[in-house]
């Protein structure tokens, strides 16, 4: 290796030595800034520890001298803080509510709030809660259906996201009413094209029903069963409509035009639709709807 050559090893490996030494200085400077960061942290922690000790014991002195005799000028004065505190608390937490939707009143515990429930533009039951909202936030009194799964709810969110809480309860109130109101529209004003009642349960998550579309003298040739299986939705996810055993083709090709009507309208708007295009004597004309088998059985072939 010639002189050049040595001399320009020796900056590179100078030059080396230096970016080290830097690289040493700013992590110790950086391990120097992390422990003042630390010591300050821990200071600025004792510091409310120490703070909340006065804050207990005073609220403790206040309560003991509540029992004990009449209140000095300074518990009252604690006392009074508190109570604004919460009051302001409890407003702020209605103006979240308000902003879901919801509405309510401040009550000695909390609040109690009202969530109203409608569908497609008709405004239907409503149910209260009664809140306890200090931590931990709990449900004094309620108007819930005992079918919907509140402890659920409550488990899941309440203490960790009120106002989810109350979005998700809403939910499966709303989709509640409003499989409700659809069963009992169809009830009301199609009484005449349907066998005797519906089959459901309490939650209105589970339809089944004969039904015709002459009217009168009919022999109700269709059973549709509706399974809603999505709790926060009125619409249901899964139909079926079949035809009674050895019906003609016509009958079944009609059901198929009538099974899009349950998956994609409200109950009592397919049947609007369903019994408008029999007096008209045109079941293809449905929405334009093509026939298709999808989902059309014969009633040997129906499992129930």
């Amino acid at each position: 290796m010639d002189g050049g050559g040595i001399f320009s090893h020796l900056e590179t490996l100078e030059a080396s030595a230096r970016k080290k030494q830097r690289e040493k200085r700013e992590h110790e400077e950086n391990v120097d800034r992390m422990k003042a960061r630390i010591k300050e942290l821990r200071r600025q922690r004792d510091l409310l520890r120490a703070k909340l000790e006065v804050c207990r014991s005073q609220i403790v002195g206040v309560k003991d001298k509540t029992k004990s005799g009449p209140l000095t000028s300074k518990a009252t004065e604690i006392q009074q803080v508190l109570l604004e505190w919460k009051t302001e608390s409890a407003k702020e937490l209605l103006h979240v509510f308000r902003l879901a939707g919801l509405s309510g009143k401040l009550t000695k515990q909390g609040v109690c709030l009202c969530i109203s429930t409608a569908f497609e533009g008709t405004y239907l039951d409503s149910y209260y809660l009664d809140l306890h909202i200090h931590q931990p936030v709990r449900i004094l009194r309620h108007s819930v259906p005992p079918f919907i799964p509140l402890e659920h709810i409550a488990r899941k969110h309440l203490q960790t996201d009120i106002k989810r809480f109350l979005s998700v309860l809403s939910n499966h109130l709303n989709a509640y009413a409003g499989r409700k109101f659809q069963a009992d529209q169809l009830q009301e004003r199609f009484a005449a094209f349907l066998e005797g009642h519906l089959q459901g349960n309490s939650l209105y998550n589970l339809l089944k029903f004969n039904y015709g579309v002459a009217g009168e003298d009919q022999t109700f040739p269709f059973t549709a069963k509706l399974t809603y299986g999505d709790p926060m939705s009125a619409f249901p996810t899964e139909v079926t409509v079949a035809c009674k055993e050895n019906s003609p083709a016509s009958m079944l090709d009609m059901a198929a035009v009538h099974l899009p009507l349950f998956q994609e309208k409200s109950l009592h708007e397919a049947f609007h639709c369903i019994t408008t295009s029999e007096e008209n004597q045109s079941p293809s004309s449905l929405l334009g709807l093509p026939a298709s088998s999808t989902g059309v059985t014969s009633d040997d072939n129906t499992a129930l």
